[in-house]
């Protein structure tokens, strides 16, 4: 009889801590899940997503040498742009990422260097970090990446939205994002249909919008329902003396 007491008991404290849980994902999932939006290919996609570029100043941000951020106070970032290599930073670990060419890229840990296959982790999982981490910060500039489709969508208040699908490329290929931007170009918002959010369209916001000294604007703050994104510490520079070497 005890057993079977322990064993109620138990049960309950499971029920008890993941049904609210689950009535929370069902109200949001009937609430926000969207079927992602056909959109037209078209000329008019790439004058808007041009715009987009524009209003962000495009032009500094590919002149930016070196730009340094922290994602929500857990990844720190510093990467030379010029070159492709981004310094990864998080608990005790460390990498040295070459982005071009990754099995260049170094990982310590505690500052001791690591080697074989316990570096391939590392070194992925800060290459899965920054691929997230650094999406937050300038997707909008990746809009004429290599294997990404542009489409345009007829939004429900009238305006038109860019449909953003990247093909190919970072740890997630497949994903869309739908912009909303103001009047005049400049990024409102997105919603994502992601493979690893279990909800297709949920918004995020895009918005507290610095200028760096580069002259690249970059956000600082994303509000997806009731959670945040921050990111802190965030800089961009050009680095005269970056390009008077050759690249790694």
């Amino acid at each position: 009889m005890k057993f079977k007491k322990v064993i109620k008991i138990v049960l309950g404290i499971i029920v008890f801590l993941t049904l609210p849980s689950l009535l929370l994902f069902g109200f949001i999932y009937f609430k926000y899940n969207e079927d992602l939006p056909q959109g037209i290919p078209s000329e008019q996609a790439d004058l808007l997503a041009q715009k987009m570029l524009n209003a962000l100043d495009y032009e500094a941000f590919k002149e930016t040498d070196f730009i340094e951020w922290t994602f929500k106070n857990r990844h720190h970032y510093k990467w030379d742009k010029y070159n492709n290599i981004c310094t990864v930073l998080w608990k005790e670990h460390k990498v040295d990422l070459h982005l071009n060419y990754p099995e260049r890229s170094k990982a310590y840990i505690h500052s001791f260097n690591v080697v074989g296959e316990q570096r391939d982790a590392i070194v992925q999982t800060a290459l899965d970090y920054f691929n997230n981490d650094s999406f937050w910060l300038v997707a909008p500039y990746k809009v004429f990446d290599p294997g990404v489709e542009r489409s345009i969508v007829n939004l429900e208040n009238g305006n038109k939205g860019l449909l953003v699908t990247y093909t190919s490329g970072g740890s997630t290929p497949g994903d869309s994002y739908l912009w909303q931007l103001d009047a005049n170009g400049k990024p409102e918002s997105f919603k994502m249909w992601t493979s690893i959010l279990p909800i297709d369209g949920i918004e995020a916001s895009w918005s507290d919008w610095v200028i760096t000294e580069s002259g690249a604007q970059l956000p600082t703050f994303h509000k997806i329902l009731f959670l945040g994104i921050e990111l802190t510490h965030v800089k961009a520079e050009k680095k005269p003396y970056l390009r008077s070497k050759p690249k790694n």
